[in-house]
């Protein structure tokens, strides 16, 4: 039978819902920034485009220039406010956010889908890691400021597209609870209304929040130079976070640029093949467009059968499609590991590498169908892409040397220890990887050599959650590192001859390496 929509969760039921629960932050023609403390409507809105199925949403209202150097100018006087409100007080705003997020967290979760293609299930998991994170730094808040203060001006937070909530949002509210005002700039290519929810609801318990969008270009200048913010975080590629860093490299200003990097799983000496097949299908949540990803697997040539043997059958259970179409209007929503890519420009150059690719000599070991996926009847799909691995990519290929933010894997065979450890460092450094070997003496002994912050022994890594440090090695990642307790020493002042653990132009300092 044909698939339907499931009732209740077109695009038009969740935006008007919004503007429902949120009139002061949406219209029923646009959606606001908020600055200066109130709603704006200001800005050139720009409609935006559902990956899902490609048709219209809410798209950003664009600032320009002046109008942001006003949005920041309006935040560091919020924050010179906030800044001596008690901790108590500060606390209880927050938790009070997080009560109403909660309170609202199926319609989050639903933005989410339709905005950024997310499966129901990651994008409720993607609202409640934001929501219980920032709960537990509630908890420990007392002992992470002891001796501290917030920054002298606000912080300003340019995320891409793919967590609004567990990475961007989280952040934010975690800044706050520290004793700033923050500052984010929706991400350009989706996630607006899902961040515009999040912080009207923040706002309305007085927690000080500004929202804008626009270009780079135009709000650079007042959002990563501007003279008296306190601190820049940057979640997004190499190339945006290099021209973030050259842009602040007179300035001396506390930092946070994490970029991405080549995650590389490495295979050797190995032989629990049913464990990997089952940590291969879940490598391909939501298309491998996050982080943490692994495009990559490293493997020694004289298991390259018994690998092929695991990763086939896994990569042909991947499921993907609209992640609201259901075969009956009361049944649950599908369990998918993916959607879409966040756009149809994406997908077509992707694919473009992958055909290059092939044709410069790499083996196409699997390429799957859109046939396979599920989909509405006639709805547009030119922004999925079927799995696809690709064995000994060419070196002129992106696919060799760059993280493809898609379900794209390359995989690359090894015959010795230093081949090894060569190809899982191809990106000269990377957030997280793994090392999949029966002996575990040998595992950490190569872990130790890999350039990845996180190495995972037979498991994968992640960002983690509450007390876990995150950070990468490399060019993955310039600044202060975050997570756990690091994240409030990254927006806050300790003594004045402190050194943050991190990367910085002056020195590096890095934490005991989180192998396990």
């Amino acid at each position: 039978m044909p698939l339907v929509l499931k009732p209740g969760t077109s695009w038009q039921d969740a935006y008007s819902r919004c503007c429902a629960e949120a009139p002061e932050a949406f219209h029923d023609d646009r959606v606001l920034n908020h600055w200066g403390g109130i709603w704006q409507r200001d800005g050139r809105p720009v409609p935006g485009v559902t990956p899902v199925d490609g048709t219209t949403i809410a798209g950003p209202p664009r600032l320009d220039r002046s109008a942001a150097v006003r949005a920041v100018r309006a935040a560091v006087d919020d924050h010179r406010q906030w800044r001596h409100v008690p901790l108590p007080e500060r606390a209880a705003r927050v938790t009070a956010a997080l009560d109403s997020m909660t309170a609202h967290r199926e319609l989050l979760a639903l933005l989410l889908v339709w905005e950024i293609g997310k499966p129901w299930r990651l994008a409720l998991a993607d609202v409640d890691r934001c929501i219980e994170g920032v709960r537990w730094y509630v908890e420990e808040i007392d002992r992470m400021l002891a001796g501290r203060a917030p920054l002298p001006g606000p912080v300003s937070n340019i995320a891409s597209w793919n967590y609004p909530m567990s990475v961007l949002t989280h952040a934010m509210l975690v800044q706050a609870l520290a004793g700033n005002a923050a500052i984010a700039k929706t991400p350009t290519d989706g996630g607006l209304s899902c961040l515009t929810l999040a912080c009207a609801l923040a706002v309305r318990e007085g927690v000080p929040l500004t929202l804008v969008s626009g270009g780079g270009a135009e709000l650079s200048p007042a959002l990563v130079r501007g003279q008296e913010l306190g601190c820049v975080s940057f979640v997004g590629g190499r190339d945006a976070g290099g021209q973030v860093a050259t842009s602040l490299a007179d300035l001396g200003r506390r930092h946070v640029l994490e970029q991405e990097g080549l995650n590389c799983w490495g295979v050797w000496d190995f032989s629990d093949w049913e464990t990997l097949a089952r940590q291969i299908r879940a490598t391909f949540d939501y298309a491998k467009q996050r982080c943490t990803a692994y495009p990559r697997f490293v493997v020694q040539r004289s298991l390259f059968h018994e690998f092929v043997a695991a990763y086939l059958p896994a990569v042909r259970g991947v499921r993907f499609g609209h992640p609201l179409a259901v075969e009956a209007p009361d049944d649950p929503l599908p369990e998918l590991d993916f959607g879409p890519l966040i756009n149809n420009a994406k997908a077509k150059d992707l694919t473009d590498q992958i055909d290059d690719a092939i044709a410069k000599g790499g083996v196409p070991l699997f390429r799957g169908s859109l046939d396979d996926g599920r989909f509405l009847p006639g709805q547009d799909i030119s922004a999925y892409l079927a799995p696809v691995a690709i064995l000994t990519p060419p070196g002129s290929s992106p696919l060799f040397h760059a993280e493809p933010f898609g379900p794209v894997d390359t995989i690359v065979l090894v015959d010795t220890e230093a081949e090894l450890l060569a190809a899982m460092n191809a990106s000269n450094g990377a957030l997280v990887a793994t090392i999949s070997c029966d002996d575990g003496r040998t595992a950490r002994r190569l872990a130790t050599e890999v350039r990845a912050f996180k190495v995972g022994l037979n498991r994968p890594r992640s960002r983690g959650d509450r007390e876990e440090l995150f950070g990468g090695l490399g060019g993955s990642w310039r600044g202060a590192f975050v997570g756990g307790e690091l994240l409030v020493r990254a927006v806050t002042q300790g003594p004045d001859d402190e050194r943050l653990p991190g990367n910085f132009p002056d020195y590096t300092s890095i934490p005991d390496r989180a192998i396990a």
